[in-house]
């Protein structure tokens, strides 16, 4: 399931990436993808000792970002639709500008998510944790990108009633500076938040569906890399034999052939 905000992360065209994990989790972390070369990335890591909040990762990650801008992304979101590298670059233009961006989601039951007011040009008016009255149904989604102020925005938050440091208090912040953007990611578009048992087999279905409809692999990190020109043919080739011969490895040996594109 990491490859799918890894594979997130690398259309942006980001390649120095932090993953932040639990003590147990993390160091499964990094015998799973290691240094991230095989994929034309650097990847670090950190531990969240315990569940303190999402905004957290900031203070966890402030060394690590040394003052330049960053997007986040939940490691249970799942995003699959056309023009999504052009919404990645357009937020990771805001961020040079000075301003953070967050995706909106339409959803049925908005009371379950973080939920952001906008108005007919698409401006954020307001955002809330779970309202128990919603102002609208479009909710956060868990991709988030920032300026460079973001550690500096974080040390400012107070712990909420859970004792978190809460990502919808840190993007009042940018809202209450005037500097909050947002993209609404619309019909034709598929978010999934796989947090939960139902949601994961949910997505698990998705995924198949539309993988063997069009024979192709929603997320392989190794064929963006290569479209990226981060690692060579060579290269892709040693990461199909890495799966023999699997579906996976079988996809990575066809797009070596130049018969998909990104």
């Amino acid at each position: 399931m990491i490859y799918y905000p890894l594979s997130t992360l690398m259309l942006a065209g980001i390649r120095d990436i932090l993953l932040i994990s639990t003590p147990d989790d993390a160091p499964q972390f990094v015998k799973l993808l290691g240094d991230g070369s095989q994929f034309g990335i650097q990847l670090s890591y950190a531990v969240q000792e315990k569940p303190a909040g999402l905004a957290q990762a900031f203070l966890i990650g402030e060394d690590f970002l040394a003052g330049e801008s960053c997007a986040m992304i939940l490691g249970d979101n799942l995003f699959y639709g056309g023009w999504f590298r052009r919404n990645l670059q357009e937020a990771i233009i805001n961020a040079s500008e000075g301003c953070a961006t967050v995706f909106g989601y339409y959803v049925k039951d908005p009371e379950r998510f973080g939920i952001m007011e906008l108005d007919h040009d698409k401006n954020v008016l307001s955002v809330e944790e779970k309202p128990a009255h919603p102002k609208s149904n479009y909710c956060i989604t868990g991709l988030y990108v920032y300026d460079g102020r973001v550690s500096e925005f974080a040390k400012q938050l107070k712990p909420s009633s859970r004792n978190e440091l809460e990502i919808t208090d840190l993007n009042r912040l940018y809202l209450e500076d005037g500097t909050l953007r947002a993209q609404v990611l619309g019909r034709g578009f598929a978010w999934m938040d796989m947090g939960t048992v139902d949601s994961l087999m949910e997505a698990a279905v998705f995924v198949e569906t539309v993988q063997n409809r069009q024979g192709v692999v929603i997320s392989a990190p190794e064929e963006i890399a290569y479209h990226e020109k981060w690692i060579g043919r060579e290269e892709l080739l040693v990461a199909a034999a890495r799966y023999g011969n699997s579906p996976y490895g079988e996809h990575l040996r066809r797009v070596s052939e130049d018969r998909f594109l990104v």
